[in-house]
């Protein structure tokens, strides 16, 4: 019997399951991952009685449909009903037909459907909600987490898997991979087929970009239109719903957005610690123009710092996350929204990466608009202190991903590039640093060089690659925030991340998406007339910083913790000893770069599966 953590599946906004078709062997293997516990694990049917879906939900987040041979599932947060989908199945002649129709609806869900004996499933080009697939006993079976299938195998994670995990960096495409190799992952973009054989499977492509063509002014009204979209598809049924408020752009354009739904808001805002700190000013800002809305201010020495608790987290995760370092400050205040009421809790993450773009688009117009590059780029120099030769030599590499990725092999143990680099090249080198045995990293040397050569870019345009990147290695720490924030009791949401409003910043000219001379100029015209100018005003944006080097040195001794019986190091991935002497000198040069992270991810996730298994 496959056994799931007892955090699995708490509640709203934590479903989770498995997909078979219509076979008796699927059914065989579909029972093994039935298991006892507090909450009974749900199934739904072919026609049948056979089982289709096997796994956690709840009631408010799933919609199903059947008509005649077709039989359809929508799972996770999307405004479609039954009659809709009933329709929709109906008219169906083809799978693949629906991948048009799903495009347009707002909202952040999985899509299963099953026709004829075959199944197609398919989760976010974002990212947020993704799809896997292994062979179990012969059959193949699709889930919506690696973990899932790895148990139902009875197989460990793979060590050249978890030394990857350890760059920082992980780029493209090996942060998407599963830990388990006998696990498939896949691509957001794709949709996964599953043959009436029950065993043969192919990924086809149901999304791609879109063109950046549009103006700011033939944009911004459709950013508008998907972002109140996807705020309504989670304030439409009404209740209590709570909201970031850090007086920033992205979170207070939600706020605005959620008070013109039928739902009564609470806003959080957690000042920073830092003086110079000035969210609380911005925030009630914004709250002298929203009279209904309920605003909760915290003490700002009462919030968790960086690295809090991290001997304590026992979430059941399919993947190293380094938003294990943020987990305490991210579920802090749940409580409390659930004392006032809230069924859900809607975050502004995500603005940063639809809203505004990579530089790297420079890179391209430096060639195709020299001119209007070359006056672009002098802006940029002086915003972000790039030095002249850095500037002239990252416009000068022409280096394909691959060829690109495969240096990169090379290169591990050197000192960060400068930022001018990192910003028109394909992204941030990856590194491995000094605790870091020779055996890992020739671990990750191999998987970089096998990777580098068959890898194709998310996009030709090193700036959309970059952008496609970015999203999603933001949605691969949300999904797990997701599942933590589910099982602390209200869920959280965050709608700059799904598809359709992606769709609608993606499509905007970089050039007009991301300049010196504004902050954020997509989102501060879409919002004009729905938030109110002088909270447009804003543009700076808080770091945080004091709390991560704050948390650096009280954590101390977890972190000194963390490394005696290393996982890690009994894997012989890491020198233990080096990781011990650095945790008694959290002031090391070079530690606020976060260069801990990705290490600290790892262990956390070993520590964490290791006790699931002891259970």
């Amino acid at each position: 019997m496959t056994e799931l953590h007892e955090s699995a599946g708490t509640g709203p906004g934590d479903a989770h399951f498995a997909v078979f078709t219509d076979r008796e062997d699927a059914a065989a293997v579909a029972r093994s991952f039935t298991r006892s516990g507090t909450r009974e694990t749900r199934v739904l049917e072919h026609p049948s009685g056979r089982p289709w879906l096997v796994g956690q939900w709840d009631d408010q987040e799933i919609v199903t449909a059947r008509a005649g041979r077709t039989a359809l599932a929508v799972v996770g947060c999307c405004p479609v009903d039954a009659a809709e989908l009933r329709a929709r199945a109906g008219r169906l002649r083809d799978l693949a037909e629906l991948d048009t129709w799903a495009r347009s609806l707002p909202g952040s869900f999985h899509l299963v459907a099953a026709m004829d004996g075959q199944l197609r499933v398919r989760g976010t080009a974002s990212g947020l909600r993704l799809v896997f697939h292994a062979a179990v006993d012969g059959v193949r079976v699709a889930a919506t987490r690696a973990d899932v299938l790895a148990a139902a195998l009875g197989h460990d994670p793979e060590e050249e898997q978890l030394a990857v995990r350890l760059l920082w960096p992980v780029p493209y495409p090996l942060f998407e991979a599963s830990l388990w190799r006998a696990v498939t992952a896949v691509p957001p973009q794709d949709a996964l087929t599953v043959a009436a054989d029950g065993r043969t499977v192919r990924h086809s492509r149901w999304w791609t970009p879109p063109e950046p063509v549009r103006t700011l002014a033939d944009g911004a009204p459709l950013v508008r239109e998907a972002l109140i979209a996807a705020v309504d598809a989670r304030t439409r049924q009404g209740g209590v719903i709570s909201c970031d408020l850090s007086g920033g752009l992205d979170s207070t354009s939600l706020c605005f957005l959620a008070d013109r739904s039928p739902a009564k808001v609470v806003a959080s805002t957690w000042p920073g610690r830092d003086p110079a700190d000035t969210d609380l000013h911005w925030a009630r800002q914004a709250t002298k123009h929203l009279p209904d809305v309920e605003h909760v201010v915290w003490d700002a020495d009462a919030s968790p710092l960086v690295y809090d608790d991290l001997l304590g987290i026992d979430d059941l995760l399919d993947e190293p996350t380094i938003g294990v370092m943020d987990r305490s400050r991210v579920l802090h205040h749940l409580p409390g929204m659930a004392e006032r009421g809230s069924r859900l809790h809607l975050t502004g993450i995500g603005g940063d990466h639809v809203a505004w773009c990579s530089e790297a688009y420079y890179h391209r117009l430096a060639r195709t608009r020299p001119l209007f590059a070359l006056r672009q780029l002098r802006g940029f120099r002086a915003l972000w202190q790039w030095p002249l030769g850095a500037t002239v030599r990252a416009l000068a590499d022409s280096r394909p991903y691959g060829r690109s990725l495969a240096d990169a092999a090379g290169h591990l143990r050197e000192p960060l590039p400068a930022t001018a680099t990192t910003s028109l090249g394909w992204g941030m080198p990856p590194r491995l640093f000094d605790w870091v045995t020779p055996d890992a990293e020739h671990m990750v040397r191999r998987a970089l060089r096998e990777a580098a050569s068959t890898v194709v870019p998310l996009h030709p345009d090193r700036g959309l690659h970059t952008d496609l990147e970015q999203i999603r290695s933001c949605t691969r720490i949300i999904r797990q925030w997701d599942r933590m924030a589910a099982r602390a009791g209200v869920p959280m949401a965050s709608p700059f991340l799904d598809d359709r409003v992606i769709d609608a910043c993606l499509a905007i000219r970089p050039d007009e998406r991301v300049t010196p001379w504004a902050y954020k100029p997509v989102l501060t015209a879409a919002m004009r007339g729905i938030v109110p100018e002088t909270c447009l005003r804003r543009t700076t944006k808080a770091a945080a910083a004091m709390d991560a080097a704050d948390g650096l040195r009280r954590h101390r001794a977890d972190l000194l913790a963390l490394w005696e019986d290393s996982r890690l190091e009994q894997l012989g991935l890491v020198d233990g000893k080096a990781l011990r002497h650095l945790a008694q000198r959290p002031s090391a040069p070079g530690l606020r770069d976060a260069i801990l992270y990705s290490t600290i991810a790892a262990e956390v996730w070993l520590r964490g599966t290791s006790r699931a298994r002891a259970r």
